[in-house]
């Protein structure tokens, strides 16, 4: 990149200090001062606010996410898990079964990591690494009312702070304001047309309580035990815990149209005992409740089409949930959040942030970490009743199939289950599961049969019970 005076770098507003907007500010600090504009006052540490209501729930980040946070903020995964997060064995720290109603064994030589914590946590180390950027301040309980400019360009943001509204002038808008994204009315505000959507919506909804780690789990390396919906017999009915810093267990609870979890606490057990396995449910019998049942119906998948619009304004560019939002069961929305920001690091460093075209070529890149995700979640939730309008494609059906079998396969071969989550960490693309690693077995068959019930160590039942 070429040194430049400092009144010569260009200028970037990021709408939204949520993880998106955070990871945006991090890939543009190195061609651009940039300013975050954040509706809410951000907490000092790791506490809860206001504009991630979902923050509540279980969260864990795929190994492609992991590897995408160390190379926008090198040393933010290590700074979580100094603060109490852990790096995760997949599968040989979990108990986990796929949607399928398989059970994968645990096998412990894997390379694959999932970083848990609480979300809370994960955002103040996040903003920590951030807001120590030599080229990033931030605006608080400042308001983003439209964008300034034309359908050719865009040339910043309206803005209301407290009574006072101002234009914030800048060569490049990020929009990172996540599901509730008012991009669509803006763009259309400057004459554009309206953008292509797609929603598939199961009805799933979530519930969560926090628990204290019962017996002599807390501080150790208790595996997350995560029972996944079936969308073959719906509703779909499916639960995780998650083992999180401070010695607690964070539960999530999840059920399809007419198999809901509510916030009535005494129904909070049953309903995990009622699962397709009632592990969670006999875990909690002997852990203590610590907080209230939060609740969250707003888990649709949708997707806007951005990088199919006819024309683009240089000058803006819409990251993260913002593009598409993904039910929450499979964990994503923060791995494609990180992956859009490396993508458009990666371009600016081929192409001027200020260049004509350049706006519309990184709309382009962050949009295939999304498509990989999207593709994911849409081959399962599409099979629920009522979940969409629009039938999946061809390929997305030939896919959501492939995808059960690779995940019986992969649940008892370690080959064959380093290719499935490659996949599924968003490392690797799909055609990863058409490789020798996972069609051989495929073919052969396993050579031993499914386990039968949930891979629990002895001593791990007995650590949650004593």
């Amino acid at each position: 990149m070429p040194d430049t005076a400092p009144h010569q770098r260009p200028t970037a507003l990021v709408i939204g200090a949520s993880a998106a907007g955070l990871f945006a500010a991090a890939a543009l600090a190195d061609y651009a001062d940039v300013t975050i504009v954040e509706r809410d006052t951000l907490p000092a540490g790791p506490e809860p606010r206001r504009g991630v209501p979902q923050a509540r729930h279980a969260h864990l980040v795929w190994s492609g996410g992991v590897l995408a946070f160390d190379a926008l903020l090198p040393g933010v995964v290590d700074d979580v898990v100094a603060k109490g997060g852990r790096l995760v064995n997949i599968m040989g720290d979990m108990v986990s079964r796929a949607p399928n109603e398989v059970w994968f064994r645990r096998f412990t030589d894997g390379y694959h990591r999932n970083l848990v914590c609480s979300r809370d946590l994960l955002d103040s180390v996040l903003r920590t690494h951030v807001f120590a950027l030599h080229r990033v301040t931030v605006l608080q309980k400042a308001t983003v009312l439209g964008l300034q400019g034309t359908a050719r360009r865009v040339t910043g943001a309206r803005v209301r702070t407290d009574d006072s509204e101002r234009t914030l002038t800048a060569d490049l808008v990020i929009d990172a304001s996540g599901r509730g994204s008012h991009t669509p009315r803006w763009l259309t505000a400057l004459g554009l047309p309206e953008v292509t959507e797609r929603e598939v919506n199961s009805g799933v909804a979530y519930a969560t309580r926090i628990y204290r780690a019962p017996g002599s789990t807390a501080g150790s390396n208790f595996p997350l035990i995560n029972v996944q919906a079936n969308p073959a017999k719906a509703p779909g009915q499916g639960g995780i815990i998650l083992p999180i810093e401070g010695g607690r267990w964070i539960v999530t609870l999840s059920g399809t149209r007419g198999g809901e979890p509510t916030a009535d606490p005494d129904a909070f057990v049953p309903f995990a005992r009622g699962l397709g396995d009632p592990i969670i449910g006999e875990l909690l019998q002997h852990a203590d409740p610590l907080s209230d049942v939060t609740t969250t119906r707003s888990t649709a998948n949708r997707r806007r089409y951005y990088e199919k619009m006819p024309t683009w304004p240089d000058g803006f560019v819409v990251l993260g949930d913002a593009i598409a939002g993904y039910n929450p069961v499979y964990g994503h929305g923060l791995t494609v959040a990180a992956q859009c920001a490396l993508a458009v690091r990666d371009r600016l460093r081929a192409q001027m942030l200020t260049a004509p075209g350049t706006a519309r070529a990184l709309q382009a890149a962050a949009a295939k970490p999304v498509a990989a995700a999207w593709d994911l979640a849409v081959g399962q939730d599409a099979l629920y009743p009522g979940a969409t309008d629009t039938p999946p494609t061809a390929a997305e059906r030939f896919l959501a199939r492939f995808v059960d079998r690779a995940v019986e396969t992969g649940a008892n071969n370690p080959r064959a289950l380093a290719a499935l989550l490659d996949v599924m960490s968003l490392e690797k693309p799909a055609t990863r599961l058409f490789s020798p690693d996972m069609i051989r077995p495929m073919l052969l068959g396993p050579r031993r049969p499914p386990l039968a019930e949930p891979p629990l160590t002895s001593a791990e039942r007995q650590a949650a019970t004593s």
